[in-house]
Protein backbone atom coordinates (compact mmCIF):
# COMPACT_ATOMS: atom_id res chain seq x y z
CA UNK A 1 0.00 0.00 0.00
CA UNK A 2 1.48 3.51 -1.32
CA UNK A 3 1.86 6.44 1.44
CA UNK A 4 -0.98 8.32 -0.43
CA UNK A 5 -3.60 5.48 -0.06
CA UNK A 6 -2.44 4.91 3.32
CA UNK A 7 -3.15 8.92 4.30
CA UNK A 8 -6.61 8.85 2.27
CA UNK A 9 -9.65 8.26 3.93
CA UNK A 10 -12.05 5.85 2.62
CA UNK A 11 -15.51 5.38 3.17
CA UNK A 12 -15.35 1.94 5.27
CA UNK A 13 -12.89 3.20 7.71
CA UNK A 14 -15.43 2.89 10.43
CA UNK A 15 -16.20 -1.04 9.46
CA UNK A 16 -12.32 -1.74 9.22
CA UNK A 17 -11.88 -0.36 12.18
CA UNK A 18 -14.77 -2.76 13.73
CA UNK A 19 -12.74 -5.53 11.74
CA UNK A 20 -15.14 -6.00 8.85
CA UNK A 21 -12.75 -6.18 5.83
CA UNK A 22 -14.17 -5.24 2.28
CA UNK A 23 -12.55 -6.95 -0.03
CA UNK A 24 -15.38 -8.36 -2.71
CA UNK A 25 -15.71 -6.21 -5.35
CA UNK A 26 -18.79 -6.87 -6.10
CA UNK A 27 -20.00 -6.41 -2.53
CA UNK A 28 -18.02 -2.92 -2.93
CA UNK A 29 -19.38 -1.80 -6.08
CA UNK A 30 -23.08 -2.75 -4.64
CA UNK A 31 -21.87 -0.58 -1.50
CA UNK A 32 -20.98 2.32 -3.64
CA UNK A 33 -24.17 2.42 -5.46
CA UNK A 34 -26.37 1.71 -2.74
CA UNK A 35 -25.00 4.83 -0.67
CA UNK A 36 -25.47 6.80 -4.54
CA UNK A 37 -29.17 5.78 -4.53
CA UNK A 38 -30.23 6.04 -0.93
CA UNK A 39 -28.31 9.10 0.40
CA UNK A 40 -29.84 12.12 -1.14
CA UNK A 41 -32.42 14.01 0.25
CA UNK A 42 -35.43 12.95 -0.64
CA UNK A 43 -34.95 9.21 -0.57
CA UNK A 44 -33.40 9.67 3.10
CA UNK A 45 -37.06 12.32 3.82
CA UNK A 46 -39.15 9.29 2.07
CA UNK A 47 -38.07 6.80 4.26
CA UNK A 48 -38.62 8.45 7.46
CA UNK A 49 -41.95 9.68 6.84
CA UNK A 50 -43.02 6.10 5.86
CA UNK A 51 -41.47 4.66 8.86
CA UNK A 52 -43.39 7.49 11.22
CA UNK A 53 -46.29 7.65 9.48
CA UNK A 54 -46.36 3.21 7.70
CA UNK A 55 -48.45 3.31 4.38
CA UNK A 56 -49.35 6.24 3.02
CA UNK A 57 -51.27 7.73 -0.03
CA UNK A 58 -48.95 9.08 -2.80
CA UNK A 59 -50.43 13.01 -1.55
CA UNK A 60 -50.60 12.43 1.83
CA UNK A 61 -47.02 11.47 1.71
CA UNK A 62 -46.10 14.43 -0.81
CA UNK A 63 -47.83 16.46 1.86
CA UNK A 64 -45.61 15.28 4.99
CA UNK A 65 -42.50 15.28 2.88
CA UNK A 66 -42.66 18.86 2.40
CA UNK A 67 -41.61 20.65 -0.60
CA UNK A 68 -41.14 17.99 -3.20
CA UNK A 69 -41.99 17.91 -6.86
CA UNK A 70 -44.16 15.33 -8.18
CA UNK A 71 -42.20 14.48 -10.41
CA UNK A 72 -39.37 14.04 -8.19
CA UNK A 73 -41.29 12.21 -5.72
CA UNK A 74 -42.39 9.48 -8.26
CA UNK A 75 -38.76 9.09 -9.11
CA UNK A 76 -37.85 8.38 -5.46
CA UNK A 77 -40.03 5.88 -4.76
CA UNK A 78 -40.02 3.91 -7.86
CA UNK A 79 -36.31 3.93 -7.23
CA UNK A 80 -37.15 2.87 -3.93
CA UNK A 81 -39.36 0.26 -5.22
CA UNK A 82 -36.62 -1.07 -7.68
CA UNK A 83 -34.63 -1.81 -4.83
CA UNK A 84 -36.91 -3.37 -2.81
CA UNK A 85 -37.39 -0.64 -0.10
CA UNK A 86 -41.02 0.25 -1.04
CA UNK A 87 -44.00 -1.44 -2.14
CA UNK A 88 -46.84 0.03 -4.36
CA UNK A 89 -50.13 -1.25 -3.74
CA UNK A 90 -52.55 -0.31 -6.85
CA UNK A 91 -56.31 -0.38 -5.73
CA UNK A 92 -58.84 -1.08 -8.10
CA UNK A 93 -61.24 1.58 -7.92
CA UNK A 94 -62.08 5.00 -9.65
CA UNK A 95 -60.33 7.32 -8.79
CA UNK A 96 -57.17 4.49 -9.01
CA UNK A 97 -55.98 4.63 -4.90
CA UNK A 98 -52.01 4.24 -4.59
CA UNK A 99 -50.28 3.66 -1.52
CA UNK A 100 -46.75 3.13 -0.19
CA UNK A 101 -45.05 1.27 2.51
CA UNK A 102 -41.51 -0.07 3.54
CA UNK A 103 -40.62 -2.86 2.99
CA UNK A 104 -38.58 -5.32 5.78
CA UNK A 105 -35.59 -4.17 3.89
CA UNK A 106 -36.78 -0.66 3.79
CA UNK A 107 -37.62 -0.40 7.77
CA UNK A 108 -33.75 -2.34 8.13
CA UNK A 109 -32.24 0.96 6.07
CA UNK A 110 -34.08 3.27 8.26
CA UNK A 111 -32.95 1.62 11.19
CA UNK A 112 -28.78 1.77 9.51
CA UNK A 113 -29.43 5.26 9.04
CA UNK A 114 -30.64 6.21 12.41
CA UNK A 115 -26.90 6.01 13.49
CA UNK A 116 -27.02 9.20 11.51
CA UNK A 117 -29.09 11.32 12.85
CA UNK A 118 -27.24 10.17 16.34
CA UNK A 119 -24.19 11.59 14.93
CA UNK A 120 -25.43 14.89 13.80
CA UNK A 121 -27.42 15.35 16.89
CA UNK A 122 -24.17 14.49 18.62
CA UNK A 123 -22.25 16.77 16.83
CA UNK A 124 -25.00 19.63 16.15
CA UNK A 125 -23.51 22.19 18.17
CA UNK A 126 -19.71 21.80 16.23
CA UNK A 127 -21.45 21.95 12.77
CA UNK A 128 -23.69 25.14 13.46
CA UNK A 129 -20.53 26.90 14.90
CA UNK A 130 -18.25 25.68 11.86
CA UNK A 131 -20.98 26.73 9.45
CA UNK A 132 -21.18 29.89 11.25
CA UNK A 133 -17.41 30.58 11.14
CA UNK A 134 -16.99 29.70 7.53
CA UNK A 135 -19.60 32.37 6.77
CA UNK A 136 -17.82 34.99 8.77
CA UNK A 137 -14.89 34.42 6.91
CA UNK A 138 -16.74 34.42 3.61
CA UNK A 139 -18.17 37.26 3.67
CA UNK A 140 -15.42 38.85 5.39
CA UNK A 141 -12.89 37.58 1.80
Amino acid sequence: MSATSKSKPRYDEPCRALGEERTEPELDALVRDIIGRVADRWTMICLEVLADHGRLRFGRLADVMGDVSQKMLTKTLRQMEADGLVTRTVYPVVPPRVEYELTPIGLSLGAAFCSVWLWAEEHHDAIVASRAAFQARESDG
